[in-house]
């Protein structure tokens, strides 16, 4: 009787873009496991049904991409604390006992992408400043607070979608006007964007860093591309950067572990496979 193989997907729509499948089908490769990792572009009205499909076909878990991140915690059956509190998910294990169970590890990989970097990053050490209060911005909030960070200040272009984030999170967080961002990055050790600004194609997020402090790391979620025109003015300036495609590859782990069995290394040669073209 042979051994059935282990499969795992992204569902999105659209999600051709996605690099999940070259990230998860190195560490394939890497472990020799048979199993397999494929994107599933679902449409709107088949996600639910598709979903409760999956389980059945063999699938031992899901990462959800836009736009069902928030969509697929209905269909839980238990949900995890930060995934909770986040309001999203996008790690999802198919459990033979407990039915669906739905994580979220975009701030687990959003804090270990800064662990990594190599620029002895201390949380504790001052404020962080976040910009935008997307959805992205709600998991690296929620990390930020678990790592410690004293304060957080939020500024979003419309103050209202982060005065509900300040509504969720807490005292901890103080909402600062968009046009008040230079001056907010004073005393700040973190600063970070969680927009789409400076996304390949499209706007940029423009900022002098000139009251930064030498020591501050400067991140940004997106990757597409690596060295964006915040990174690149941040640079400029003398501060230490780190890009956003250790977040994608760190969040992928902890799932490829409970699908696969196998807890895979985030390093150097996983990072040249999901960047050759």
């Amino acid at each position: 009787m042979t051994t059935p193989q282990s499969l795992a997907a992204v569902v999105g729509h659209p999600v051709a873009h996605s690099l999940s499948p070259k990230l998860h089908g190195h560490w394939l490769r890497r472990h020799r496991i048979d199993g397999h990792y494929i994107p599933l572009d679902i449409a709107p009205q088949h996600f639910e049904t598709a979903i409760r499909a999956l389980p059945k076909l063999g699938f031992k878990g899901i990462n959800v991409t836009i736009p069902y991140k928030e969509t697929i915690l209905p269909l839980a059956d238990r949900i995890s604390d930060r995934a909770a509190l986040i309001g999203a998910a996008n790690t999802i294990s198919f459990r033979e006992d407990r039915g669906i169970y739905a994580d979220n590890t975009d701030g687990y990989g959003f804090i270990e992408n800064l662990r990594q970097s190599g620029h002895a990053w201390m949380p504790r050490q001052g404020p962080a400043l976040v910009v935008g209060a997307g959805g992205a911005s709600r998991a690296v909030i929620a990390s930020l607070i678990q790592a410690g960070v004293p304060e957080i200040r939020l500024t979003n272009r419309t103050r209202s979608r982060a005065e509900t984030l300040k509504d969720r999170f807490g005292a901890r967080l103080k909402v600062i006007d968009w046009h008040q961002m230079e001056d907010a990055i004073a005393e700040c050790s973190t600063i970070v964007n969680t927009t789409s600004l400076g996304m390949e194609g499209g706007p940029e997020l423009t900022l002098t860093f000139r009251k930064a402090a030498a020591d501050v790391l400067v991140t940004d979620i997106v990757y597409t591309p690596l060295d964006t025109p915040f990174l690149r003015a941040a640079a400029s300036a003398g501060l230490n950067t780190v890009d956003g495609l250790g977040m994608l590859l760190h969040q992928a782990a902890p799932g490829f572990e409970h699908w696969f069995g196998t807890t895979p290394a985030v390093d150097d040669d996983l990072r040249a496979a999901v960047l050759q073209g």
